[in-house]
């Protein structure tokens, strides 16, 4: 029996994107059912139009470079924005198809998460990247670390999550965080 590939990728169970220089040269139904957005919307576009913002799409592709330079795939959690402007977590997975060149091509599947983790407090870019970063265990060294600002800087960050989610403890604002409550 041959396999159809074509329909494997647009039937697939997540959102599915095929990518060349950081924009969308392919998707699947999942991804345009996720983002509210029609295929003929997306594909061409820039990966910005599913971002916050600009300066988010702009930091978190310099991050991810080097990642995907060293392993050749990447991977986590981050709050994208859907065309009608709603925001909720997402988990990104990639791969590149050549290390050399991480954002040359490559295969991106998405998964919404905001059923398990609803997006509730107004949150600037860099509370998302600090509130991604604490749901992956990492600590304030590690966070600033990987952000590139001082682990006191992430500290004040955390500490305005902790103030817009209500936590009393960073253990708090985690559950928090996974809840979505405020």
């Amino acid at each position: 029996m041959p396999v159809d590939y074509h329909l494997a990728f647009n039937l697939a169970p997540v959102g599915l994107c095929l990518s060349r220089n950081r924009a969308i040269v392919d998707c699947n139904q999942q991804l345009c059912e996720m983002f509210g957005a029609s295929r003929e919307l997306l594909v061409g576009q820039s990966f910005q139009i599913l971002y916050p913002s600009a300066d988010e799409y702009e930091r978190l592709g310099a991050r991810m470079s080097p990642i995907l330079n060293a392993h050749g795939h990447y991977a986590d959690d981050r709050i994208m924005k859907r065309a009608n402007g709603e925001v909720f977590w997402c988990h990104v997975t990639g791969r590149a198809l050549n290390r050399a060149a991480p954002h040359a091509a490559g295969i991106w599947s998405f998964e919404d998460l905001s059923s398990r983790r609803p997006v509730k407090a107004e949150l600037t870019a860099r509370e998302r990247e600090v509130a991604a970063r604490l749901l992956d265990g990492m600590t304030s060294k590690e966070i600033g670390k990987a952000l590139l600002i001082s682990h006191r800087t992430v500290e004040i960050y955390r500490a305005r999550l902790m103030r817009k989610y209500k936590a009393s403890t960073t253990a708090d604002l985690v559950h928090k965080l996974m809840a979505g409550s405020q």
